[in-house]
């Protein structure tokens, strides 16, 4: 069964509903095993992209990660970046703001953790939180230390979506490709999985009281995630709704689409100029000569 990376776009002027997007979808394997398969050859074609991305050295990737607590975020990564040469990936995690980033604009923190090019930068939550946890707690902005007159609810949410669409063309326009996956649970399938790590001792770790509180604004985030989605998905930085109830079928559609962007990229190894030709066959009779 192909994976069609376009039914899960979100397309840029879209107004998004969330309860129009499935959580659950029929599978893209028939069993574990196909799963690994297909799997494994996306992260082949990752790997050998990535080889290139890197030596041709003019483009970077940055891909974004925003979900509810337990959607699989840091699985994803893990499993869909497991062949990545981590020389040339780096993955960033987006807690509270300390006091140097709340002195700064909301954008700062996380611009200071750009991709190089040749490289691929991973954001697990994002700038995105500025106009998520902070919208559903807009308490939060009263310790961000912006001028009283900045702070009207009427104006602030657009004015941000606005500084992130600037930044995000401003991206791609210096060779920044960015993809943004929204990984789309279901609040059952997070309860399960809240039950999960709570009966699991190896699990507890991952579970605090705070996620148990934030279960409570459920549809306050839905409603902050389809303003966000619906302002802030362009053509050239898109979101991807990613039904996330099934992880391995969520693997499969956020690798085949990194993939498929990687190969949009017009990249190509360096290829040698006379001199560097000359330079080559010099080290080779060198290395011939010289057993």
């Amino acid at each position: 069964m192909k994976i069609n990376i376009k039914e899960f776009q979100v397309i840029e002027g879209q107004r998004v509903e969330l309860q129009e997007y499935p959580t659950s979808i029929k599978p893209f394997y028939k069993s574990k095993n196909q799963y690994k398969e297909i799997l494994d050859r996306h992260i082949e074609e990752l790997s050998a992209l990535q080889n290139i991305l890197y030596a041709d050295n003019r483009y970077a990737l940055l891909l974004i990660f925003q979900a509810m607590d337990a959607a699989g975020k840091d699985g994803a990564i893990k499993h869909v970046m497991s062949g990545v040469n981590p020389q040339g990936c780096q993955v960033f995690s987006y807690k509270h703001p300390s006091p140097q980033e709340l002195d700064h604009d909301f954008l700062w923190r996380t611009t200071r953790d750009l991709p190089q090019r040749g490289r691929i930068g991973i954001f697990n939550r994002s700038y995105y939180e500025e106009v998520l946890i902070v919208r559903v707690h807009p308490q939060i902005l009263q310790g961000e230390q912006i001028p009283k007159d900045l702070l009207s609810s009427k104006t602030i949410w657009e004015e941000r979506y606005r500084s992130i669409r600037g930044l995000e063309k401003h991206l791609y326009y210096n060779g920044t490709r960015v993809i943004k996956f929204f990984l789309h649970l279901s609040k059952e399938e997070q309860r399960q999985r809240f039950l999960n790590r709570l009966d699991d001792p190896g699990k507890n770790w991952k579970i605090s009281p705070a996620d148990i509180e934030e279960r409570k604004f459920w549809k306050d985030y839905m409603k902050a995630y389809e303003a966000c989605l619906s302002a802030t998905s362009q053509s050239k930085s898109p979101w991807y709704i990613v039904p996330a109830d099934d992880k391995d079928n969520a693997h499969l559609i956020i690798s085949q689409t990194i993939v498929e962007t990687l190969k949009t990229l017009k990249m190509s190894y360096p290829k040698p100029d006379a001199l560097r030709q000359k330079e080559l066959k010099d080290m080779r009779k060198g290395l011939l000569r010289n057993k």
